[in-house]
């Protein structure tokens, strides 16, 4: 391995005459060489520059870490996911210019790190050569806006982290801003006001977000969604991602966009959610035989299968061609009379029923989310609740394993059209636990006739449910605070006094020949 020498806080000009800084980490010796560029919002110093900048200056390369407009000691006012693209771009002109640069670079990083990456990958020129994301997407909106239900947690936690990183004395953290977030949602303020007890202050971007819908074609999102670019990217891509990542789906489909491109990206993804130290030490494996192999032509450290998933319950990895996993099908599993799942089509029968109060939302019991620990958690205190119906299959008389995306097809009536529909499937124990594999929420509003056929995408799932345990799935119309509380009326999240106007959600969800509810579940043939 190679010495490094550290230049810190060197001046990148913006166009707009902003300045932003960057650390280089140099391969001893100074010479020309592939760059490695890194831009965060969440400084660049500490044990992720010693870590990533260092380490792969170690190998060869020259690393560069910026900090984004508005943090650390860069210029200008953050607005989150507005500038990457003219910063980012406007940072690879930059590098262009140095001496060392020798002519191909790279890009590395998690979440948003990931996101500046997408910001600008399709217009950054035959120059970048290589991309290595983990646990992001080319946009954010639909993490936001999850099944049209706003993540509450989520984006109250991260504007909460993000405000409190950039003032001088803030000292938030990832384990703080989950505790003021926390003390946020059970304060009964109303959700435009939360970010006043979580940070003391309004949060610009989690405003706009609450005023900013999840329609795409809103002109909010022109400036901060790239995946409609995705395809045009001709840098080769690998992608790190976890069954438990709040970005995991939309990872997914940018994966998806590449393959529908003619690409060959590389996908892997393990037993980890989003803040999970566990995959720093493979993200680190991964990049750096990526790296080489497309920056200094050693492809000597590629596998030879470009998917490689962790497969939970059987607790073991596989590589595959391809995801979806070539070989699976769709498996129709129906809910059925007496909270009964099978695979046989329900029988003519009286749907179930429960009420959602908006007062008191059916909570949430894990699940993914960005700044928590999101590993599957026992189920059993949440299905106790009368807001919450669960269908169980019998036990099985064998290994089951399900590989691939999951989506539940229901037929619902509600008092009122404005209402979500949350679909969770769980693995039960012979000894009665219930931990939840994956789940999905879809909001709804006025929509044509009385019952109405439901769509709601689950979270995709590797998962071995063994012999003797059963399959579960629950129906609710809350989550909370994973998502807000639907109050029922169609009022806009960010008005004024919505809180206080709250109705009453009462539910059927039926479960007949002619509406025949079911999750949808990806079965996988067995290998070898």
């Amino acid at each position: 391995m190679r010495r490094v020498r550290l230049q810190r806080d060197l001046e990148v000009p913006m166009p707009d005459g902003v300045t932003l800084l960057a650390d280089h980490y140099a391969p001893a010796g100074g010479e020309r060489a592939p760059v490695i560029l890194m831009r965060s919002p969440y400084g660049r110093r500490g044990m992720f520059g010693w870590y990533y900048g260092r380490g792969f200056a170690r190998q060869g390369f020259h690393v560069v870490m910026q900090s984004c407009r508005g943090g650390f000691g860069s210029g200008g006012l953050l607005d989150p996911l507005g500038d990457e693209h003219d910063d980012g771009l406007a940072t690879v002109a930059w590098l262009r210019e140095q001496p060392w640069y020798g002519g191909s670079f790279a890009m590395f990083g998690p979440s948003y790190l990931g996101y500046t990456q997408w910001a600008i990958a399709a217009d950054a020129g035959p120059e970048l050569k290589a991309m290595a994301t983990q646990i992001t997407a080319s946009q954010f909106r639909d993490a936001a806006y999850v099944g049209g239900a706003f993540a509450l947690e989520s984006t109250l936690s991260w504007t909460t982290l993000t405000d409190g990183m950039s003032r001088r004395f803030g000292g938030t953290s990832v384990l703080t801003a989950p505790r003021l977030t926390r003390r946020a949602v059970l304060s009964g303020r109303p959700v435009a006001e939360l970010d006043q007890v979580s940070a003391g202050r309004p949060l610009r971007f989690y405003q706009d977000l609450l005023q900013h819908h999840a329609d795409p074609a809103v002109p909010y999102w022109d400036r901060r969604d790239f995946s409609a670019k995705v395809g045009e990217v001709e840098a080769a891509v690998t992608m790190l991602g976890g069954w438990y990542d709040v970005f995991l789906p939309w990872q997914l489909k940018d994966y998806a966009a590449l393959r529908a491109a003619g690409r060959r990206p590389y996908l892997t993804i393990g037993p980890w959610y989003h803040i999970d130290s566990r995959h720093s030490r493979p993200t680190m494996a991964d990049a750096s035989a990526w790296f080489r192999a497309h920056l200094l032509g050693d492809r000597s450290l590629l596998r030879p299968d470009p998917v490689r998933i962790y497969v939970t319950g059987a607790e073991e990895w596989r590589d595959y061609s391809d995801w979806p996993v070539p070989g699976t099908r769709e498996w129709r599993w129906h809910l059925q009379h007496g909270f009964g799942l099978g695979v046989d089509g329900p029988l003519e029968a009286e749907p179930d029923r429960f009420r959602y109060h908006p007062s008191h939302p059916t909570p949430v019991i894990g699940g993914p989310v960005l700044l928590g620990d999101s590993r599957p958690r026992d189920q059993r205190r949440l299905e106790q609740r009368r807001d919450v119906l669960v269908y169980s299959s019998a036990a099985l008389e064998s290994d089951v394993e399900l590989i691939g995306p999951v989506h539940a097809e229901l037929f619902v009536r509600s008092s009122t059209p404005y209402v979500d529909v949350v679909v969770r499937v769980c693995d039960v124990h012979p000894d009665g636990r219930s931990f939840n594999v994956c789940e999905g929420v879809r909001r709804l509003g006025p929509g044509p006739g009385d019952v109405r056929r439901v769509d709601v995408e689950l979270w995709p799932i590797a998962h071995r449910f063994r012999r003797d345990h059963r399959i579960r799935v629950h129906v609710a119309a809350g989550a909370y605070p994973t998502i807000a509380r639907n109050h029922g009326t169609g009022d806009p999240l960010g008005a004024g006094g919505t809180d206080s106007r709250m109705v009453p959600a009462d539910v059927e969800v039926f479960h007949s020949p002619d509406r025949p509810s079911a999750v949808v579940l990806p079965l996988c043939a067995p290998q070898g």
